[in-house]
């Protein structure tokens, strides 16, 4: 009998709707249940790809015996951290707190009045590694619930004391300089694996933030520290096991240094960081590798995670099935040598070469993730072709990871953003397709009257969670990329509303951003987090996206805001770079000014236009906005009063209220975009 998850949109909540566990999702009803029974809450919040969340669901959660203590002696309630990431956040800073660590799944206990007094992560079905099991866990906060209840209230009343009186080094208002942004360059030299590239020890992450940072600030300083450090990074990760070898597409992160073994889940938001930050090292370097791994990355998006309605699902698993019915994490990309003699014959050594597989494996039980390892063998690139559409579409007969098909506006607005300039950037007019249908779809389907966000849809079917900050700052991002790309002034109108709502509800008195509006759900804490970790935060992307709105229409009110916001970057900048990566590179934007420029010519398919419109979108002055459009149009603000030159296409450069001369040349206009 199907719980109450039956009738969910999360694909997370619905894996667990047939559960023996008498699960609620978040809600005042479920709370209401608690004081009415007068049990405390179970809160379990994971996410469809998270490996450790099926191995706690199978061991615990699908367990009759557990359900049944679950059922009786608490109110069981269930989150997906993507669609409600302020319950996620608040919790889970009330889990590092109490215990120095966090991650998923993650469990907490709360009072009905959803305060929390117990934390804790996965806990395995019998104690383990000095772990006790969920079973003892239960049982022990029932005693203390049913024996100890006033001592249980003072905890957790201490806990969400302590949590609202909580209060960031905000740094004020005022932006950084050059000497903020010189330190955080230095702190990022001071983390930099010369060796493997990236920052830091195992695991380690694709730091996308920080290489766009990186990217910016060679841009606009000429650093060549700075751009090596992004060249080496990205080489390393293209050619290590994060990145599929076969198909395309990165993996969330490496469980090593040397970025050989993945942990095996695809997120949509890393493809899209990762897709924008090698067309941009393209753009900046012609480097091959770096446009082939952006195509790649692109296509994979298109490909495996676009939705029937047009929008981009979330993930794909790390687990599937290994060919016995057993889910094994990775089993869909390891290959030992023996499976590549079965599909490739006597083309099975120059793959062991190639892919360097070995004979003990690089991963589990034999098996080896293909890598490209730096070698100085000389490969037939025919023969390596063959080879590789050959074990793709071995691959492909394998049962596939599974797929959250939720749509995410932020990520959606990430995904748009790469899509668009990526198409425009390689002359793929499929991929800025696939950009306005996403975009299309977030407009009809997630935007209320009001325009604003709902955080996520799925088969078409808008959720009932309402956006926070990245969502509205995520898709105005989008958007603003979508509007420079096609020149529609109607992306620039939609961005505009979502960014009248920031002003409107999310930024205080002092500038400072919150994660939810101010009208949303009142949670034991309202969440404010401006660092960057896996996604930009909504606070700094928010940043970003006034800026850029803000050069593209003048409008004051958003710049002043905008300015204001990195404030607190010039706090984290130079202390903690790795964690402010998105930041830094709209503080670099912003001390470009950023540069406004606009294409205009007698149509929008004459030849001198389209020229000077693409050499202003591969202009690498950092957050630079661009606008294209016929003469003197009112479809985009920055074409106002931009006339022909001698009848022919021009373009306009200005920067902090000031403008060079016209110019018909595209190698002028290149020069003029550059250091």
């Amino acid at each position: 009998m199907p719980n109450r998850l039956a009738h969910e949109t999360s694909p997370y909540l619905l894996q667990h709707a047939d559960n023996p566990v008498d699960w609620w999702p978040w809600s005042a009803e479920a709370f209401d249940e608690a004081r009415r029974t007068n049990r405390p809450v179970l809160l379990s919040v994971g996410y469809s790809s998270c490996h450790w969340c099926h191995v706690m669901a199978h061991e615990s959660f699908e367990d009759r015996p557990t359900a049944d203590y679950l059922n009786e002696h608490f109110v069981s309630v269930k989150v997906d951290r993507e669609e409600r990431p302020d319950v996620d956040a608040v919790y889970m800073e009330a889990v590092q707190a109490a215990t120095g660590q966090g991650g998923w799944p993650m469990t907490v206990f709360l009072t009905p009045d959803a305060e929390p007094f117990y934390f804790g992560t996965y806990f395995p079905p019998a104690p383990r590694h000095g772990m006790p099991s969920f079973r003892q866990v239960l049982e022990g906060v029932r005693s203390a619930w049913t024996d100890r209840r006033d001592e249980v209230a003072e905890v957790a009343g201490k806990i969400t004391r302590d949590l609202s009186q909580r209060e960031i080094d905000y740094g004020g208002t005022e932006a950084p300089g050059e000497e903020e942004l010189s330190g955080a360059l230095l702190g990022l030299t001071r983390e930099y694996d010369p060796q493997r590239g990236g920052f830091g020890g195992a695991p380690k992450f694709p730091p996308s933030m920080a290489l766009e940072f990186l990217l910016r600030h060679h841009a606009r300083t000429g650093s060549e520290g700075a751009l090596e450090m992004a060249r080496d990074t990205c080489e390393r990760m293209a050619r290590g096991g994060i990145y599929d070898q076969l198909a395309g597409g990165f993996a969330r992160y490496s469980v090593d240094r040397e970025w050989v073994v993945p942990h095996f889940e695809k997120m949509l938001y890393d493809n899209a960081l990762l897709c924008r930050v090698y067309a941009h090292l393209w753009r900046s370097t012609g480097s091959e590798l770096a446009r082939r791994v952006a195509v790649e990355t692109a296509d994979f998006i298109v490909r495996e995670l676009r939705t029937d309605e047009g929008g981009f699902a979330s993930a794909l698993d790390a687990d599937s099935d290994d060919g016995t019915g057993k889910h094994v994490e990775g089993a869909y990309y390891v290959w030992t040598p023996a499976q590549l003699s079965e599909v490739l014959g006597e083309d099975a050594e120059l793959a062991v070469q190639y892919f360097g597989v070995t004979e003990d494996g690089t991963f589990e039980e034999g098996q080896s993730v293909l890598q490209l390892p730096q070698s100085e063998g000389v490969f037939d690139a025919e023969k390596v072709d063959s080879v590789k559409s050959r074990l793709l579409a071995a691959r492909s007969q394998r049962p596939a990871p599974g797929r959250d098909d939720k749509v995410v506006a932020a990520w959606n607005g990430l995904a748009i953003a790469a899509l668009a300039e990526t198409g425009a950037y390689f002359d793929r007019p499929d991929l800025v397709e696939a950009a306005v249908s996403a975009a299309d779809l977030l407009v009809r389907l997630h935007l209320d009257e009001h325009a604003k966000p709902a955080r996520t849809s799925k088969d078409g079917q808008v959720g009932s969670n309402a956006g926070v900050l990245e969502d509205y700052a995520d898709v105005a991002e989008g958007f603003l990329a979508l509007a420079s790309v096609t020149g529609e002034g109607v992306w620039l109108e939609f961005a505009g509303f979502l960014l009248d709502h920031v002003l409107a509800g999310f930024v205080d008195e002092s500038g400072a951003l919150y994660d939810t509006a101010a009208d949303a759900e009142q949670l034991i804490r309202r969440p404010q987090d401006p660092t960057d970790n896996a996604t930009p935060s909504g606070w700094t992307a928010a940043a970003g996206a006034l800026l850029s709105y803000a050069a593209q229409t003048g409008a004051e009110p958003h710049r002043t805001a905008a300015e204001r916001a990195l404030g607190v970057v010039k706090a984290l900048g130079p202390r903690v770079p790795r964690f402010i990566g998105w930041g830094l590179a709209v503080a670099e934007a912003y001390l470009d000014g950023p540069r406004e420029v606009a294409v205009v010519g007698p149509s929008l398919g004459d030849e001198g236009a389209k020229a000077l419109h693409r050499t202003a979108l591969l202009g690498t002055a950092p957050g630079a906005v661009v606008a294209f459009g016929v003469a003197e149009s009112d479809e985009l603000p920055l074409l106002a009063d931009r006339p022909l030159v001698d009848g022919g296409s021009a373009a306009y450069v200005c920067r902090n209220f000031t403008c060079d001369a016209p110019t018909t040349d595209p190698e002028r206009l290149r020069t003029a975009l550059s250091r």
